[in-house]
Protein backbone atom coordinates (compact mmCIF):
# COMPACT_ATOMS: atom_id res chain seq x y z
CA UNK A 1 0.00 0.00 0.00
CA UNK A 2 1.33 3.23 -1.15
CA UNK A 3 0.01 6.35 1.60
CA UNK A 4 0.69 10.23 0.36
CA UNK A 5 0.23 12.14 3.86
CA UNK A 6 0.04 15.85 3.95
CA UNK A 7 0.54 17.30 7.35
CA UNK A 8 3.22 15.51 7.91
CA UNK A 9 4.66 17.47 10.84
CA UNK A 10 1.34 18.31 12.94
CA UNK A 11 0.68 16.68 15.70
CA UNK A 12 -1.38 14.19 14.03
CA UNK A 13 0.88 13.92 11.08
CA UNK A 14 3.84 12.98 13.06
CA UNK A 15 2.38 9.79 15.16
CA UNK A 16 0.53 8.61 11.49
CA UNK A 17 4.40 8.25 10.57
CA UNK A 18 4.86 5.57 13.02
CA UNK A 19 1.57 3.93 12.60
CA UNK A 20 0.77 3.90 8.94
CA UNK A 21 4.82 2.54 8.22
CA UNK A 22 3.24 -1.04 9.14
CA UNK A 23 0.32 -0.56 6.62
CA UNK A 24 2.52 0.53 3.87
CA UNK A 25 4.92 2.92 2.17
CA UNK A 26 4.11 6.39 3.40
CA UNK A 27 5.23 9.39 1.46
CA UNK A 28 5.13 12.02 3.87
CA UNK A 29 4.77 16.00 2.65
CA UNK A 30 4.42 19.22 4.65
CA UNK A 31 4.48 22.76 3.45
CA UNK A 32 8.32 23.31 2.95
CA UNK A 33 7.79 19.76 0.44
CA UNK A 34 9.58 19.99 -2.59
CA UNK A 35 9.39 19.02 -5.72
CA UNK A 36 6.05 17.67 -4.36
CA UNK A 37 3.77 20.29 -2.99
CA UNK A 38 2.19 19.78 0.54
CA UNK A 39 0.53 23.25 1.09
CA UNK A 40 -2.66 23.17 1.15
CA UNK A 41 -3.42 26.39 0.14
CA UNK A 42 -2.04 25.40 -3.26
CA UNK A 43 -4.60 23.08 -4.44
CA UNK A 44 -3.81 22.68 -8.07
CA UNK A 45 -0.21 21.73 -6.59
CA UNK A 46 -1.22 19.22 -4.13
CA UNK A 47 -3.86 17.55 -7.04
CA UNK A 48 -0.44 16.99 -9.38
CA UNK A 49 1.00 15.82 -6.23
CA UNK A 50 -1.60 13.20 -5.82
CA UNK A 51 -1.14 12.84 -9.65
CA UNK A 52 2.18 11.58 -9.56
CA UNK A 53 2.57 10.01 -6.88
CA UNK A 54 -0.81 7.75 -7.64
CA UNK A 55 -0.62 6.49 -3.87
CA UNK A 56 -3.08 3.83 -2.83
CA UNK A 57 -4.12 6.18 0.01
CA UNK A 58 -4.05 9.77 0.60
CA UNK A 59 -4.13 10.74 4.23
CA UNK A 60 -4.98 14.59 4.88
CA UNK A 61 -4.00 15.62 8.58
CA UNK A 62 -3.03 19.03 7.54
CA UNK A 63 -5.56 21.81 8.57
CA UNK A 64 -5.97 25.31 9.31
CA UNK A 65 -6.25 25.38 13.17
CA UNK A 66 -6.12 28.60 14.28
CA UNK A 67 -10.37 29.40 15.23
CA UNK A 68 -9.64 33.13 16.73
CA UNK A 69 -7.96 33.98 13.94
CA UNK A 70 -10.03 32.28 11.31
CA UNK A 71 -12.32 34.84 12.25
CA UNK A 72 -10.90 37.69 10.78
CA UNK A 73 -9.24 35.31 7.66
CA UNK A 74 -12.12 33.30 6.54
CA UNK A 75 -10.28 33.02 2.80
CA UNK A 76 -7.73 31.41 4.15
CA UNK A 77 -9.72 28.83 6.76
CA UNK A 78 -11.84 28.00 3.96
CA UNK A 79 -8.72 27.73 1.48
CA UNK A 80 -7.09 25.23 3.38
CA UNK A 81 -10.05 23.19 4.68
CA UNK A 82 -12.50 23.32 1.99
CA UNK A 83 -11.02 24.25 -1.09
CA UNK A 84 -7.81 21.64 -0.81
CA UNK A 85 -10.42 19.20 0.22
CA UNK A 86 -12.33 19.25 -2.93
CA UNK A 87 -9.40 19.15 -4.62
CA UNK A 88 -7.95 16.15 -2.82
CA UNK A 89 -10.95 14.34 -3.17
CA UNK A 90 -11.28 14.91 -7.18
CA UNK A 91 -7.57 14.08 -7.18
CA UNK A 92 -8.09 10.75 -5.11
CA UNK A 93 -11.40 9.95 -7.24
CA UNK A 94 -8.90 9.96 -10.39
CA UNK A 95 -6.48 7.69 -9.00
CA UNK A 96 -8.78 5.56 -7.63
CA UNK A 97 -7.33 5.96 -4.03
CA UNK A 98 -8.92 5.96 -0.61
CA UNK A 99 -8.90 9.40 1.20
CA UNK A 100 -8.68 9.99 4.98
CA UNK A 101 -9.32 12.93 6.24
CA UNK A 102 -9.93 14.58 9.87
CA UNK A 103 -12.47 17.20 10.95
CA UNK A 104 -13.92 18.28 14.55
CA UNK A 105 -16.35 18.67 16.73
CA UNK A 106 -16.78 22.17 15.82
CA UNK A 107 -18.97 21.32 12.90
CA UNK A 108 -21.55 20.82 15.38
CA UNK A 109 -23.30 24.01 17.57
CA UNK A 110 -22.22 22.76 20.72
CA UNK A 111 -25.21 22.69 22.75
CA UNK A 112 -27.05 19.66 24.98
CA UNK A 113 -25.11 17.32 26.81
CA UNK A 114 -25.30 14.38 24.59
CA UNK A 115 -22.87 13.00 23.21
CA UNK A 116 -22.89 13.80 19.11
CA UNK A 117 -23.69 10.91 16.58
CA UNK A 118 -22.50 11.49 13.21
CA UNK A 119 -26.16 11.62 11.75
CA UNK A 120 -27.06 14.30 14.31
CA UNK A 121 -27.32 17.80 12.46
CA UNK A 122 -24.53 20.06 12.01
CA UNK A 123 -24.96 24.01 12.74
CA UNK A 124 -21.59 25.04 13.30
CA UNK A 125 -20.95 28.68 15.17
CA UNK A 126 -17.80 29.63 14.35
CA UNK A 127 -15.80 30.33 10.88
CA UNK A 128 -13.29 27.39 11.54
CA UNK A 129 -16.34 24.95 12.03
CA UNK A 130 -17.62 26.17 8.94
CA UNK A 131 -14.51 25.72 7.20
CA UNK A 132 -14.02 22.44 8.46
CA UNK A 133 -17.94 21.00 7.73
CA UNK A 134 -17.62 22.26 3.91
CA UNK A 135 -14.20 19.88 3.84
CA UNK A 136 -16.58 17.50 4.93
CA UNK A 137 -18.74 18.27 2.43
CA UNK A 138 -16.52 18.30 0.16
CA UNK A 139 -14.76 15.48 0.57
CA UNK A 140 -18.26 12.92 0.91
CA UNK A 141 -19.25 14.71 -2.34
CA UNK A 142 -16.15 14.30 -4.40
CA UNK A 143 -15.53 10.79 -3.68
CA UNK A 144 -17.21 7.55 -2.61
CA UNK A 145 -13.94 5.92 -1.08
CA UNK A 146 -13.47 8.08 1.80
CA UNK A 147 -13.28 7.88 5.57
CA UNK A 148 -13.99 11.40 7.60
CA UNK A 149 -12.68 11.00 10.91
CA UNK A 150 -14.09 13.71 13.28
CA UNK A 151 -12.26 14.59 16.62
CA UNK A 152 -11.97 16.82 19.37
CA UNK A 153 -9.34 18.50 22.22
CA UNK A 154 -6.28 16.72 19.96
CA UNK A 155 -3.15 16.75 22.18
CA UNK A 156 0.17 15.12 22.28
CA UNK A 157 4.00 15.50 23.51
CA UNK A 158 4.82 16.93 20.14
CA UNK A 159 3.85 20.32 18.82
CA UNK A 160 1.49 23.37 20.85
CA UNK A 161 -1.55 22.02 22.07
CA UNK A 162 -3.40 22.78 25.96
CA UNK A 163 -1.37 20.33 27.90
CA UNK A 164 1.93 22.14 26.59
CA UNK A 165 0.42 25.29 27.47
CA UNK A 166 -0.89 24.32 30.75
CA UNK A 167 2.53 23.17 31.64
CA UNK A 168 3.85 26.32 30.42
CA UNK A 169 2.00 28.52 32.49
CA UNK A 170 2.26 26.16 35.62
CA UNK A 171 5.15 26.72 35.69
CA UNK A 172 5.47 30.39 35.70
CA UNK A 173 2.19 31.11 37.91
CA UNK A 174 1.22 30.56 41.41
CA UNK A 175 -2.60 30.07 40.06
CA UNK A 176 -4.35 28.79 36.86
CA UNK A 177 -7.74 29.78 35.97
CA UNK A 178 -9.42 27.36 33.40
CA UNK A 179 -12.90 26.88 31.56
CA UNK A 180 -15.31 24.33 33.45
CA UNK A 181 -18.03 24.31 31.11
CA UNK A 182 -17.21 23.23 28.28
CA UNK A 183 -17.08 19.15 27.89
CA UNK A 184 -15.18 17.13 25.83
CA UNK A 185 -12.40 14.08 25.52
CA UNK A 186 -9.06 14.97 25.58
CA UNK A 187 -7.72 12.42 22.78
CA UNK A 188 -4.27 12.05 21.98
CA UNK A 189 -2.96 12.61 18.35
CA UNK A 190 -1.54 8.64 18.68
CA UNK A 191 -4.64 7.09 19.43
CA UNK A 192 -6.15 8.91 16.27
CA UNK A 193 -3.41 7.80 14.28
CA UNK A 194 -3.33 3.81 15.60
CA UNK A 195 -6.77 3.94 14.50
CA UNK A 196 -6.31 5.36 10.90
CA UNK A 197 -3.82 2.40 10.67
CA UNK A 198 -6.52 -0.07 11.87
CA UNK A 199 -9.17 1.03 9.97
CA UNK A 200 -6.69 0.96 6.50
CA UNK A 201 -6.01 -2.76 7.51
CA UNK A 202 -9.50 -3.56 7.91
CA UNK A 203 -10.17 -1.43 4.40
CA UNK A 204 -7.84 -3.81 2.82
CA UNK A 205 -8.72 -7.00 4.18
CA UNK A 206 -12.53 -6.19 3.24
CA UNK A 207 -14.18 -7.29 0.45
CA UNK A 208 -16.62 -4.26 -0.29
CA UNK A 209 -14.88 -1.97 1.65
CA UNK A 210 -16.86 1.42 0.22
CA UNK A 211 -19.69 0.09 2.83
CA UNK A 212 -17.19 0.52 5.33
CA UNK A 213 -17.03 4.64 3.69
CA UNK A 214 -18.47 7.32 5.77
CA UNK A 215 -18.03 10.05 9.01
CA UNK A 216 -16.95 8.12 11.83
CA UNK A 217 -16.04 9.62 15.32
CA UNK A 218 -12.99 9.19 17.07
CA UNK A 219 -12.37 10.36 20.63
CA UNK A 220 -10.90 9.04 24.15
CA UNK A 221 -13.27 7.23 26.30
CA UNK A 222 -15.07 9.41 28.89
CA UNK A 223 -15.65 13.29 29.18
CA UNK A 224 -14.12 15.95 31.12
CA UNK A 225 -14.13 20.00 31.11
CA UNK A 226 -10.92 21.81 30.53
CA UNK A 227 -10.76 22.21 34.44
CA UNK A 228 -10.29 19.00 35.40
CA UNK A 229 -8.15 18.29 32.52
CA UNK A 230 -5.55 20.96 33.73
CA UNK A 231 -6.06 19.53 37.36
CA UNK A 232 -4.61 16.56 36.04
CA UNK A 233 -2.14 17.82 33.66
CA UNK A 234 -0.85 20.16 36.93
CA UNK A 235 -1.28 16.57 39.61
CA UNK A 236 0.56 14.12 37.21
CA UNK A 237 3.59 17.02 36.05
CA UNK A 238 4.04 17.28 39.83
CA UNK A 239 3.70 13.51 40.64
CA UNK A 240 7.14 13.12 38.21
CA UNK A 241 9.17 15.94 39.93
CA UNK A 242 8.28 18.86 37.79
CA UNK A 243 9.12 22.16 39.42
CA UNK A 244 5.91 24.09 38.89
CA UNK A 245 4.83 26.81 40.71
CA UNK A 246 1.27 26.05 40.40
CA UNK A 247 0.01 22.85 41.99
CA UNK A 248 -3.37 20.97 41.12
CA UNK A 249 -5.43 22.70 43.98
CA UNK A 250 -4.22 26.12 42.70
CA UNK A 251 -6.01 25.68 39.64
CA UNK A 252 -9.29 27.75 39.49
CA UNK A 253 -12.75 26.81 37.58
CA UNK A 254 -14.31 29.79 35.61
CA UNK A 255 -17.22 30.24 33.35
CA UNK A 256 -16.50 30.48 29.83
CA UNK A 257 -18.26 34.04 30.14
CA UNK A 258 -15.26 35.09 32.29
CA UNK A 259 -12.82 33.66 29.34
CA UNK A 260 -14.22 35.77 26.37
CA UNK A 261 -12.76 34.81 23.08
CA UNK A 262 -12.48 35.77 19.34
CA UNK A 263 -14.40 32.56 18.37
CA UNK A 264 -17.62 30.92 20.00
CA UNK A 265 -16.56 27.58 21.53
CA UNK A 266 -18.75 25.03 21.63
CA UNK A 267 -19.71 24.00 25.36
CA UNK A 268 -20.29 20.39 24.53
CA UNK A 269 -17.88 18.26 22.55
CA UNK A 270 -18.50 15.01 23.45
CA UNK A 271 -18.33 12.38 20.79
CA UNK A 272 -20.54 9.31 20.84
CA UNK A 273 -18.07 6.95 18.97
CA UNK A 274 -20.54 3.52 19.02
CA UNK A 275 -20.41 3.56 15.07
CA UNK A 276 -16.28 3.77 14.86
CA UNK A 277 -16.11 0.94 17.66
CA UNK A 278 -18.94 -1.43 16.42
CA UNK A 279 -17.68 -0.70 12.86
CA UNK A 280 -13.90 -1.87 13.34
CA UNK A 281 -13.58 -4.16 16.41
CA UNK A 282 -11.81 -1.34 18.31
CA UNK A 283 -11.78 -0.46 22.08
CA UNK A 284 -10.77 3.32 22.98
CA UNK A 285 -9.44 3.97 26.45
CA UNK A 286 -10.12 6.63 28.89
CA UNK A 287 -8.72 9.82 28.14
CA UNK A 288 -6.85 10.04 31.21
CA UNK A 289 -4.92 7.27 29.97
CA UNK A 290 -3.25 9.25 26.84
CA UNK A 291 -2.57 12.42 29.62
CA UNK A 292 -0.94 10.38 31.97
CA UNK A 293 1.41 8.84 29.00
CA UNK A 294 1.78 12.25 27.33
CA UNK A 295 2.80 13.59 30.66
CA UNK A 296 5.08 10.66 31.38
CA UNK A 297 6.70 11.24 27.74
CA UNK A 298 7.32 15.21 28.29
CA UNK A 299 8.86 14.34 31.76
CA UNK A 300 11.48 11.88 30.89
CA UNK A 301 12.37 14.34 28.07
CA UNK A 302 12.96 16.94 30.50
CA UNK A 303 15.05 14.72 32.85
CA UNK A 304 17.24 13.33 29.68
CA UNK A 305 17.48 17.69 28.65
CA UNK A 306 18.87 18.45 32.02
CA UNK A 307 21.43 15.89 32.13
Amino acid sequence: MKILLFGANGQVGWQLRRSLAVVGEVIPLDRSSTPLCGDLRDAQGVAASVADVAPDVVVNAAAYTAVDRAEDEPDAAFAVNASACDALAKAATRQGAWLVHYSSDYVYDGSGEKPWRETDATRPSSIYGRSKLAGDQAIAHGTRRHLVLRTSWVFDSWGQNFASSILKAAAVRDELTVVADQWGAPTRAALIADVTAHALRVLAAERNPERLAGIYHVAAGGSTNWHEYAQLIVQEANARGWPLRASADRVRAIASADYPARATRPKNSRLDTTRLRETFGLALPPWQDGVRAVIAELAQHRAAAST
